[in-house]
């Protein structure tokens, strides 16, 4: 009871302090499952996009979270983990473990995705190169659908360094989904999902 308290005032803050608009440019929103994949510029950028799905989406959509930050303190892992539902990833390479397993395991569920393919927060206006475990998971889980994403001025909602939110009218645009095309390599692939997301900034 207390996490979906906490949900529906996180959404309404969410909202009043950003506006939380969703554009859906290039698909609409739909029941199937997905793997949304967008640019990465602050920690506020998991409720961003959590925040502009419809209620129906959010429900069957998890955020990926790195595990070291978000569960730092016990109220950032109750948060991610109670009223989030996030998966968890390892931001540090152990020779024993994919780190994919645990979006795998989403996937496998029949969850829907929120990722993040430049791994860490970048402070550029462009997005920093794509990780290939976009690329890995499109080729495992054919059938889930890989929408772009483009999260526009959030950075400037929690500017680094600071603790206390700033009200800054926000959106998310979602694309046109792409696909692995036959024989296309991981390198070319990564190059064309990132150029899907930056051409959302232009919409």
């Amino acid at each position: 009871m207390l996490a979906k308290l906490m949900r529906y005032l996180l959404l309404g803050l969410v909202r009043l302090l950003t506006g939380a608009q969703a554009r859906w440019y290039g698909c609409p929103p739909k029941a199937e499952q997905r793997i949304y994949f967008a640019n990465h510029q602050s920690h506020v950028d998991l409720v961003m996009i959590w925040a502009a799905l419809p209620r129906e989406l959010r429900q069957v959509t998890r955020a990926i979270a790195a595990r070291d930050y978000w569960t730092r303190t016990p109220f950032k892992r109750w948060l991610t983990r109670e009223v989030f539902n996030v998966v968890y990833v390892s931001r540090e390479r152990h020779a024993d473990e994919d780190p994919l397993e645990p979006l795998i395991e989403a996937l496998e569920h029949g969850d829907s995705i929120i990722l993040f393919p430049e791994g860490t927060r970048g402070h550029a206006e462009a997005p920093q190169s794509f990780k290939a475990g976009l690329y890995n998971l499109a080729l495992r889980f054919p059938g889930a659908v890989l929408v772009p994403a483009w999260i526009n001025n959030v950075q400037h909602v929690l500017p680094k360094g600071e603790v206390v939110p700033v009200p800054v009218l926000c959106s998310v645009t979602f694309g046109a989904p792409i696909q692995v095309q036959p024989g296309e390599e991981c390198k070319a692939f990564l190059d064309r999902a990132r150029a899907s997301v930056m051409a959302m900034r232009e919409v």
